[in-house]
């Protein structure tokens, strides 16, 4: 499937801040078809036990696909929100320290609320992982007063990537 266009990175999130150095530091792009994909890697830092990422970490990531998702199908990364619920459901260990691929899409959405179906696949594209997460949406203001959403989103490194092979 092709690739639309990239997604910006920020400098601190855990999911795709490329300033901190425990994160997963992610690249997202939003698809042809108005989802997101992801490819990354979880490191030996993203642990639980050996060999397999945190759950915390792997529900960490598909919250963020999931706003990232509203990002795709807007075209912009014009609206922000919070998460309101989230039921991940973890089908096979997911291990760090190889290719991963994540997909997020809206399926439902109103005036202040939007709801996202993520997953988290290996190579093979078997779901390792997946998530229902509902949002309300706000305003950076409303998030966080003073913050200024350009200053923290300011990382857009093209990477070249124009196709991603993603199951229909």
């Amino acid at each position: 499937m092709k690739v639309a266009w990239k997604q910006r990175n920020s400098k601190m999130c855990i999911m795709c801040g490329l300033d901190n150095e425990y994160g997963v530091r992610a690249p997202f792009y939003s698809m042809e078809d108005g989802s997101v994909a992801t490819l990354f890697s979880y490191r030996e830092q993203h642990q639980s036990y050996p060999g397999r990422v945190h759950g915390g970490l792997i529900t960490a990531m598909l919250d963020e696909m999931g706003l990232r998702a509203l990002w795709a199908k807007e075209g912009g990364e014009k609206t922000y929100g919070v998460t309101l619920s989230l039921e991940t459901k973890y089908r096979r260990p997911v291990p760090y320290g190889v290719p991963l691929i994540g997909r997020g899409k809206i399926v439902f959405e109103s005036g202040n609320f939007c709801t996202a179906e993520c997953v988290i696949m290996d190579e093979t594209r078997k779901v390792l992982a997946g998530a229902t997460v509902k949002y309300i949406k706000l305003t950076p203001q409303q998030i966080q007063a003073g913050i200024d959403e350009h200053e923290e989103m300011c990382y857009l490194i093209e990477d070249g990537v124009t196709d991603i092979d993603l199951p229909a």
